[in-house]
């Protein structure tokens, strides 16, 4: 068997197989032995079953189901199979491949958890996407720093915005550690860091972030004149600033998740 964290090792196997990373699938493998557990560490305690996304060569699917871990892992690239059924052989792993963000993620059990190193360009749609199940007691998961700084960034602060606005409707993120380029092979251009979100388990609300996503689409703009663009009659727009005590001029990055709350309230009550 392979030694997956070894960058010699990992090469090796891909040129077994004829393969290589794919730029398309986001593939950059965790190699980092020290990195490998602490994410399997953050995940725990194994309460429900567990979904990863992108098990590329299988590292972080061996290491959960080695800790006792009830696996599901959904991988995009077919031509990884063959790589994956000598990865993981004698390990009670489900494997399906198809494309993660049509996957029904509505239908796992309640209480399921995500551990992934996620790829970055399905990370945000695919986190949103399990948040709005409710399904899920946690999720565990690498993507670019960036991205995570936006997950758990505050009102008024640059990286503020509607993903941040989402997360702290749904549950409580922290990021826990970067990891550098040279913990994955191949190298990437950027840093990652591992965020843990625990959801609070609350119900979606469609009304809310038709109104973020609105308030957030010209950051430019006052907040006054994005829900004027965007359809919001101005009388109900210009009480509302009034009755939550804001000035004309105030953007939607100031606002926190309870004057979103109320600003939706004040928007939508009829009269």
């Amino acid at each position: 068997m392979p030694k997956l964290t070894s960058p010699k090792e990992v090469r090796e196997l891909l040129q077994r197989h004829g393969l290589f990373a794919d730029k398309r699938f986001g593939q950059n493998f965790l190699v980092s032995e020290s990195h490998l557990k602490r994410i399997v560490e953050a995940a725990k305690p194994f309460t429900g079953p567990v979904y990863e996304v992108g098990p590329g060569l299988g590292v972080l699917t061996r290491a959960l189901a080695e800790a006792g871990a009830e696996v599901t892992a959904i991988e995009k690239d077919e031509r990884l199979r063959p790589v994956l059924e000598e990865t993981l052989k004698g390990l009670p792993v489900r494997l399906i491949f198809g494309d993660a963000l049509a996957y029904p993620w509505e239908e796992v059990p309640p209480g399921s958890l995500l551990v992934a190193n996620l790829p970055y360009n399905i990370a945000t749609p695919l986190i949103t996407r399990l948040l709005q199940t409710g399904r899920f007691a946690r999720l565990v998961f690498l993507v670019q720093k960036e991205v995570a700084e936006r997950m758990v960034a505050q009102p008024s602060t640059p990286q503020y915005g509607l993903l941040s606005l989402r997360v702290a409707y749904h549950g409580q993120a922290e990021k826990l550690m970067d990891l550098p380029p040279g913990a994955f092979f191949p190298p990437p251009k950027v840093v990652s860091s591992l965020v843990r979100l625990t959801p609070t388990g609350r119900p979606d609300d469609p009304k809310l972030f038709q109104l973020a996503e609105a308030a957030f689409a010209q950051r430019r703009k006052t907040l006054r004149n994005a829900l004027l663009a965007a359809g919001y009659p101005k009388e109900k727009i210009e009480a509302a600033l009034q009755a939550l005590s804001l000035p004309p001029d105030v953007r939607a990055e100031a606002l926190g998740l309870p004057h979103f709350l109320r600003l939706k309230e004040l928007l939508y009550t009829t009269v």
